[in-house]
Formats: structure tokens, sequence, C-alpha cells
């Protein structure tokens, strides 16, 4: 018996790999240059030794924007030159200047892998061609997320300590203000401006009318380009800065990442400030736009909750609730979000007492042919009832197959922890289970609508009782319409569509009288 050696073939080594270089540099504007420069020298040396290396480029963004990829704009920049064949591989000096949030360095290397790009990590050793790291860049990269989370958390841990003692400053003047030395200084052009809002505000004048008004004078805001928005009015008439206070942390910064910045709702405690800054305008003035607002607000709450056209009439575009508007005492609904230009809706008004006719004219035809609607309805929902008689009995046999699956999934990846199972073969295993869970899912979710037929049966029952016990009249039943109707679309220039009880929609035509083109 003869046996005869074949050795594998090396790959030739004078193939020159196009490489590219990461980095992140000092966020510190002062050493950014510099940081810059010696990474650059840095990797040119790095590329001389290696003489199998071309550079290609030398990518870098601010060192403090590692835990999320949508502020890296290099590294963005370093994928898309990746993706169009540019670079064969990626130097990086460690894992955590790579990326700090596992999920995404994840997500990247895997996409880097499947187009040929290799990365290696300087510090950890690890290169994605020779080895499978992907599990040793896992840890690795769990370790940069723990580090920023840990610089995180000492950063708050600062703020919270510098906004007990009242030292804390913002980082971002209000309009009206200067930063000056880490210290608020009154703008004095801004100043004015700010003082002539609150005065317009008490004059009577709406938010939304100020900013319409400062736009119309070109009165530029902080950021030239932007135009001023009720919203913004309505921030320097809610700002306590302009009285000399501060309110700390009305809003704070998640504690995993990625970091989000969200609103303060009494999750975090929040430091008053009295006197931190000087004011703009005083505070007998500053509280009565509290108290003009307070009063407003209640007023149009009161007026919006017992109206029965509240809430009920909807936008097709957009979806959002149309508003009540009176003009030389004639009352018109539009939609709440053109009405402030939130948005580029086709323009609708509406006359209020075309709503009123029209409602009572779909409620004659409702009435007229109420046994052709509902009784064929009705019939063939009881129909589709009788046939699902034994639906809770295939319910609980679902769920009993649902949670063996569970507890069978629970198993092998318990397996899988303990390096019983691979992990091909766990993902192979736990997907057909997966798959399994979400068919019988499906199936449920589907015997539970078919159990809400049964709800829908009620509501349709409901309606006819109404219709049987109804006297068509002229008048406008607020009652009654409080009582059936759910909501009514506003289609367009020639009807509306009610939607009532049981889900029933009947579309009505407008008369043109009630129909305004302009807003």
């Amino acid at each position: 018996m003869n046996i005869t050696e074949i050795t594998a073939e090396k790959k030739e080594s004078d193939v020159i790999l196009r490489v590219a270089a990461y980095c992140r540099v000092s966020s510190d504007s002062e050493d950014q240059l510099h940081s810059f420069a010696a990474q650059i020298r840095y990797y040119m040396d790095y590329v001389k030794r290696h003489p199998e290396y071309s550079l290609v480029d030398i990518y870098a963004d601010e060192g403090l924007t590692g835990t999320s990829m949508e502020k890296r704009h290099d590294m963005n920049r370093l994928l898309r030159d990746c993706k169009k064949g540019k670079i064969d591989r990626i130097i990086t000096k460690s894992v955590s200047r790579f990326a700090r949030n596992t999920q995404e360095l994840l997500i990247t290397l895997r996409m880097l892998k499947e187009i040929g790009v290799s990365v290696f990590f300087e510090e950890q050793g690890i290169d994605t061609d020779k080895l499978n790291m992907e599990m040793i860049v896992t840890f690795s990269g769990m370790a940069a997320q723990q580090e920023s989370e840990t610089i995180s958390k000492n950063m708050r841990w600062s703020y919270k300590r510098r906004m007990e003692s009242g030292e804390f400053s913002t980082c971002k003047p209000a309009y009206g203000f200067d930063l000056v030395n880490g210290k608020l200084e009154i703008n004095d052009k801004e100043a004015v401006i700010v003082r002539r809002i609150y005065n317009l505000y008490l004059h009577g004048y709406s938010q939304a009318y100020i900013a319409k008004l400062l736009n119309a004078e070109g009165i530029p805001r902080k950021k030239t380009n932007e135009k001023w928005q009720r919203r913004s009015i309505f921030y320097i008439l809610n700002n306590e800065r302009y009285i000399g206070d501060a309110l700390l942390q009305k809003s704070f910064t998640t504690e995993t990442v990625p970091y989000k910045k969200v609103t303060n709702r009494g999750e975090k405690a929040q430091y008053y400030v009295e006197n931190s800054n000087p004011p703009i305008v005083s505070k007998k003035i500053y509280e009565a736009v509290q108290e003009l607002q307070k009063t407003k607000n209640v007023v149009s709450r009161d007026k919006r909750e017992n109206h029965p056209f509240a809430r009920i009439m909807r936008c097709p575009d957009c979806g959002r609730a149309f508003r009540r508007q009176t003009t030389a005492g004639t009352a018109y609904w539009l939609c709440s979000s053109r009405s402030v230009g939130a948005s580029d809706c086709p323009t609708r008004r509406i006359r209020e007492d075309m709503v009123r006719d029209t409602f009572i004219t779909m409620l004659y035809k409702l009435h007229d042919n109420r046994a052709a609607i509902f009784d064929s309805t009705i019939l063939r929902l009881e129909q589709m009832q009788s046939r699902s008689r034994g639906m809770y009995e295939a319910m609980h046999e679902i769920d009993r197959q649902i949670a063996d699956l569970s507890a069978q999934n629970h198993v092998l990846a318990r397996l899988h922890t303990n390096g019983v199972l691979n992990g091909a073969e766990y993902a192979s295993q736990s997907g057909e289970i997966s798959n399994k869970i979400s068919m019988l899912r499906a199936e449920r979710r589907k015997k539970i609508t078919e159990d809400a037929d049964e709800e829908l049966l009620d509501e349709l029952r409901m309606l006819k009782d109404i219709m049987e016990e109804y006297t068509p009249s002229e008048e406008f039943d607020e009652e009654l319409f409080s009582q059936f109707v759910e909501s009514i679309t506003v289609n367009d220039s020639t009807c509306l569509t009610f939607r009532l009880l049981g889900g029933i929609e009947l579309t009505e035509t407008i008369s043109e009288r009630g129909w305004c083109k302009t807003a």
C-alpha cells in the first residue's frame, strides 16, 4: 500500500491588498488636528512595514460618536467605499475604536465578510480573514459597550452633582441669550424680540399669529435658515430662563446604547435654580402669560370635549382630527394639521350646519333601508358563528401546543449555552420550532377574530334596534349622533363617510353650499 501526501497549495504572496485605516480622533478642537496627523503618520509607517499593503485612505471620526452609526460620517464613507469594491482590508486600533455598540458591530462585520473585506483589530490581534472570530468579537464588543456605559454613567453622575449644587450651565443658549465663558448673557437685539412676543401674547394675539408676523418681518431665529413656528413661540412663553431661573433635567439620556435623549416625565429628579442667569422679562409678566395660557386651554378643551364632532371628523390624507373655526359668526371644520401649516393636505373646510344636514340625510336613508342593510348582515354573521362552536376547545389545544414547543426551545437554548449543541444545530432546530409556533399563533389570531364577530353582532343588533325606534326628523339629534357614530371622514368637496357601530360605513353627498374651497 502506497500513501502519498498531497500538500495544500500555497496562495501567492505577491498580491497587494488595498488597505483602509479607521480611527477615532479627539473631539477637542485644539487637539483634533494633532491627533489626526499623528494617526496618519502611524498608518503610513504601518503600511511601509507591510509591503503587501497599499493604503487607500484613512477614515477618522470624532472620539465621542462610537455608540451609534448615525453620527459617524467617515465610518459610513468607509462602508460605502467597501461596497464599491475599493477596499480589501480594514485596520483599526481596537474593537472599542471600531464600535461600542455590539449589535451594530456584528451587523457591520457580517456585511463586510459577505463582500470579502477583512478587518484587523490591532490590540486584540483579531483578524476576521483568518478565523471565525465572531464570538470573540462579540465578547470584545460587549466589553467595549460596557466601557461606553461606564463612561456615560460617570458623566451622568457629574451632571447630577452639578445640578444639585446649582453649578450646571446649559451648552446651548436659548433665544435672547449668548453663552460667554460658560455663563448666560443677554443678547440685547434678541431680548427686544422676546419682550415683544410676551407683549403681543398678552394683547390677545395667538402663538401661530405671532410666528407668522415675525416671519413676515424677516426676523431671524438663532439659525437664520429656520422659520418661526408656533412651537418656538410656545417655548419662549414657557421658558423660565427668561425670568432668570432654570429648571434642570427637563430631558435625560438613556442609560444603555444606543443612547437617546428623551423628555423627563417624572423618571428622573428635576432641579429648579432661582436667579441662575440675568432675566429678560419680569416675573409679573411671565406669570400673567401662564395664567392666560391656562384660561385659553380650559376654554378650548371644554369646547372640544363638549362638541359632538370633536375628535370624530378625520382627514383622509394625514389622519388628523378636524378642528372648529368660527369666521364671521359661521362655524367651519378643517384639518387641524393643515390649519397650522404642519402638512400639505388638500384644503378641506366644511360648514358645521352642513355636516349636521348630511348626517340627517344619511339617517333618513338608513332608516328606510334598515331591513336590507341589517337583516342580511346579521344573518351572515350568525351563520358564521354557528360554524365555530368548537372554537374554545380548539384554542385551548393551540395554547397547549405553543407551551410545549416553547419548553422545547428553552431546553435547546440551555443545551447550546452549555456547549452540547453547536451554533448550526441550535439554529436549525430552534428555527424549525419557532416556525411551528408562528403558524400556531397565526391560527389562534384567526380564531380570535372569529370570536370578535360576536361583539360585532351585538353592535349591529343594537344599531338595528335604534333605527327601529327612530322617528325621522329635520332636527339634528346630538345624543343619537354620539351614540353610534364612531368617525366621519371628509373625503373631498363632495361627500362624507360615516363609520357607525358594527363597522358599517355609509357615504353621503355634501351640498355644494356647505363647502368652502379656501381656508
